[in-house]
């Protein structure tokens, strides 16, 4: 691929790109943010460590100048504010939205064939948000959630087995946060059901634990992770770029799928030089569903709190 826009140059999007550059997916990385020389320096850091990691990809950073990012064939978008202490979960979403909503306008504007790829939190209602901006189909405008909240799964159960996280299959479903669905049943080590190596008190625990995960982070270091979110959202440029037809959970918008409408929320789906090219319908039991239909419920709740703001 020629290039490849992340917009947000803080812990998330700079790592993003350092992951991009290092599997040297694009001829060109460029790295926007709205602060001063911020973009500039972590780009040029990147690119000092090409010839140390034996990469091509050229990284480039800029201050808001999207013109730089003219033909890009994927936009990853990380911007936004944390959660401020006094700060309602309506005015995030308001804050948030307005930022998603001018970034996904402006990357639109000089890339207008881009797939892009959100990670803005909070994450569900936010894809929505670009959705809306980008006025594109729906294949083109998704979200990372579900590799980030397996990823932790994964790591979670490899440490409790004593074993190698490559090994573990897994999925997610419905909104990123509190209110997701990890699903043991759909969970393996190397083809052998969780259920045989691990008791349920156990499962029930990491699957607890997974639901918190970000949480757990932002106690240990008084702010959001990075690392495992910028790699996630790379993995997902990867299988764009290279046309792999992975099957990862994403955020996509469902039109009927589930039993849900009109809603964007995490769902297993087939990643390839088109985007979404397939999102697949799991035959779920009925405690499943039931868990499903709570974090639909969820996140749909925070939709309406955007569609009343009338940004659109």
């Amino acid at each position: 691929m020629n290039k490849v826009t992340v917009v947000g140059a803080g812990n998330v999007g700079a790592t993003c790109a350092n992951v991009i550059a290092h599997k040297d997916l694009a001829r060109e990385v460029v790295l926007v943010d709205i602060k001063e020389g911020v973009a500039e320096g972590k780009a040029l850091d990147i690119w000092q460590t090409s010839s140390i990691n034996n990469f091509n990809t050229r990284v480039t950073g800029v201050t808001n100048d999207y013109l730089k990012t003219k033909g890009s064939g994927i936009v990853v978008i990380t911007s936004g504010l944390p959660r401020k202490p006094g700060m309602s979960r309506d005015d995030l979403i308001k804050t948030n939205a307005g930022i998603v909503k001018d970034v996904t306008e402006k990357v639109i504007k000089y890339s207008p064939d881009a797939i892009i790829i959100i990670v803005s939190n909070p994450l569900d209602v936010m894809t929505y948000a670009a959705y809306k901006a980008a006025n594109k189909h729906s294949s083109k405008v998704f979200g990372m959630a579900g590799i980030l909240d397996t990823g932790r799964y994964r790591a979670f159960i490899a440490e409790a087995l004593g074993v190698s996280p490559k090994d573990i299959l897994s999925l997610s479903l419905g909104g990123h946060g509190d209110t997701m669905v990890p699903l043991p049943r759909y969970t393996s080590v190397n083809g052998i059901p969780i259920n045989e190596l691990l008791g349920q008190d156990e499962i029930d625990k990491i699957v607890e634990r997974t639901r918190f995960g970000g949480g757990e982070l932002v106690n240990l270091m008084g702010t959001s992770a990075w690392y495992a979110p910028g790699a996630a959202a790379a993995q997902m440029v990867e299988a764009i770029v290279d046309d792999q037809q992975r099957i990862f959970p994403c955020c996509a918008w469902l039109q009927g799928e589930y039993g849900l409408k009109d809603i964007y929320m995490g769902v297993p789906v087939k990643l390839g030089k088109n985007g979404i090219e397939g999102i697949f319908e799991l035959q779920l039991n009925k405690e499943e569903k039931k868990s499903l239909d709570e974090s639909a419920k969820a996140v749909k709740g925070v939709m309406k709190v955007l569609d009343d703001m009338k940004l659109f």
